[in-house]
């Protein structure tokens, strides 16, 4: 069996109709969805792009991998997806964003260089790459924000879009008054993009993937990876008005949040981005847009799900619908995404298994507390490999997919290093502090800062849209104390023992003393004669007479 494994950049998780949201459809999500099993519980390891990708495709914590943020590079030698699916006879293909950036320094140290196919796979994450754009092709008075060539960029300079950004200049900006009006600015959102549909970002990467698909030889796992709707937030016709900002859902957001908040939090809310998500005109710019850019991703996965129909492949792939993590979009006073509330930290995920042992659990839901993590392990199996658990740390969802209910984790486990932010600096925390975490029970989330700060609760069975800090209340201390002592007891996790599985060191329980290695014995009547054989006997000869 294949794995198409579909990545959409800050895809929230209630922007889709099978998810509840009153005004988009995206009857193609919902296709799958109801062919599969809709995750509604699903949360990232980490809501910032390039660490929470570093999650999935280890299959391990942020801490654990130690890749905590964007453009921190991926130490040389860590396990990934293409390592554990190849040793089980299942390539690995990259199409799309990876926001990897490769341990040059380690590499260079072992001589590993990306002309080779190993240091190829170092440098791209593991994968063999069918064709990388990571999507962010900002050109500043220092250059390009990624000094890699862009294959997008190229392909529309073959189009007859001229220039040497033309992922700036037409795919991401419309027009004004004869000038470029750039999707950097909010208010030029509700434009229509200055490029054919055809040959925008998402239509233009999916063509490569049907490209991919009449071509590969399986087995494979293709990571489809779409850098929208991540921002800048702008959208060919016929997308750019299909919404309007009567569709816009009212922000999620209360003044009780402004009132003492947790420091971290307080300094977030301070940001550029929150400020601008905080206007009622940049929400009615911008959420449209957003909107057209999901609406044209469920059109473009229209188009990949006809494509396996009509090939028949759609009997032996199994599709997988995900994103890294969500956006704020004004709600909680924040915009983009960084710490724990739902609309941050949570994330779609849709899986349909074509096996006959997924029939029972075609069209449902499993509330289930998962995190990206578990996709990894899942591949595995998938692969027909066996979970090194001493290495990936999530655990198979193909128990849930078959209709089983499997012994389950009691909490889920998020992270975020703030360092290189300015909230960082404007806290006055030093990089080794500027750390956060969340654990969440399914009803209690608690974030815990380094730092000296206090934690922020929430009860979610209560309060649901997360308003009310009850850590500021001091009446919960003994849901704060379980927490931390939950959190604590995940902290003591081996994550670095990925030489020696379980079964490894049982294996070599007792193993030395067959080698001959026999301390603290007084007589060897402690242990079977075979053990001490060669240390019994007459001598050969008396060296020390002679």
């Amino acid at each position: 069996m294949n794995i198409l494994f579909i990545m959409y950049d800050q895809l929230r998780f209630d922007y889709l109709s099978c998810a509840g949201h009153p005004k988009l459809q995206t009857p193609n999500f919902d296709r799958v969805a109801s062919m599969g099993v809709r995750f509604t519980n699903a949360y990232v390891q980490s809501p910032i792009c390039g660490a929470s990708r570093m999650c999935f495709y280890t299959g391990r914590y942020t801490s654990s991998h130690g890749a905590q943020w964007n453009n921190f590079p991926l130490r040389v030698g860590e396990h990934t997806l293409g390592d554990h699916l190849r040793k089980n006879g299942m390539d690995c293909w990259l199409l799309g964003k990876t926001h990897m950036k490769a341990d040059a320094e380690g590499m260079e140290r072992l001589g590993l260089t990306p002309d080779t196919v190993i240091g190829a796979r170092q440098a791209e994450c593991g994968f063999d790459v069918w064709i990388r754009d990571d999507g962010l092709w900002g050109l500043g008075p220092d250059g390009f924000y990624d000094e890699k060539r862009s294959p997008y960029n190229a392909y529309l300079n073959s189009k007859g879009y001229e220039g040497v950004n033309p992922w700036a200049d037409f795919a991401n900006a419309g027009i004004e008054n004869g000038e470029k009006a750039s999707g950097w600015m909010f208010k030029n959102a509700d434009k229509p993009a200055n490029i054919k549909n055809e040959d925008s970002e998402t239509p233009w990467l999916t063509s490569r993937t049907i490209d991919f698909m009449n071509e590969a030889k399986g087995p494979w796992c293709a990571h489809v990876s779409y850098i929208k709707p991540h921002w800048p937030y702008i959208v060919p016709a016929p997308y750019h008005n299909m919404f309007t900002p009567a569709d816009v859902p009212p922000p999620l957001r209360h003044e009780v949040e402004l009132e003492d908040p947790q420091p971290v939090y307080g300094s977030y809310q301070k940001n550029k981005i929150a400020q601008a998500f905080q206007r009622d005109d940049v929400r009615d710019k911008v959420i449209p847009a957003y909107m057209g850019l999901i609406k044209q991703c469920d059109d473009e996965l229209g188009r990949i799900l006809d494509h396996l129909n009509e090939t028949g492949q759609m009997a032996d792939t199994m599709i997988v619908l995900t994103s890294d993590h969500g956006d704020y979009l004004g709600d909680h006073w924040l915009g983009e995404k960084d710490l724990f509330h739902e609309q941050s930290v949570k994330i779609p995920m849709i899986i349909y298994d074509p096996r006959t042992a997924a029939d029972a659990t075609r069209g449902t839901t499993c509330d289930a507390l998962v995190e990206s993590i578990d996709l990894a392990a899942t591949f595995v199996e998938v692969a027909g490999g066996e979970v090194p658990d001493h290495i990936i740390e999530g655990r198979s969802l193909l128990p849930w997919l078959r209709g089983e209910t499997p012994e389950w984790r009691d909490f889920v486990i998020s992270e975020f290093d703030y360092s290189p932010t300015p909230q960082a600096v404007r806290l006055d925390v030093e990089p080794r502090d500027a750390r956060l975490y969340m654990i969440f029970d399914g009803r209690w989330k608690m974030m815990h800062a380094e730092g000296g700060f206090r934690p922020m609760l929430f009860d979610l069975e209560n309060d649901p849209e997360e308003f009310h800090d009850l850590a500021k209340t001091g009446e919960h201390q003994d849901q704060i104390d379980r927490l931390y002592a939950l959190l604590a007891q995940w902290g003591r996790r081996p994550a670095q023992r990925v030489t020696k599985s379980e079964q490894d060191i049982k294996n070599m329980r007792g193993k030395s003393l067959r080698k001959g290695i026999l301390p603290f014995l007084y007589d060897g009547s402690e242990v079977d004669e075979e053990l001490t054989v060669h240390y019994r006997g007459p001598v050969s000869k008396k060296i020390a007479e002679d």
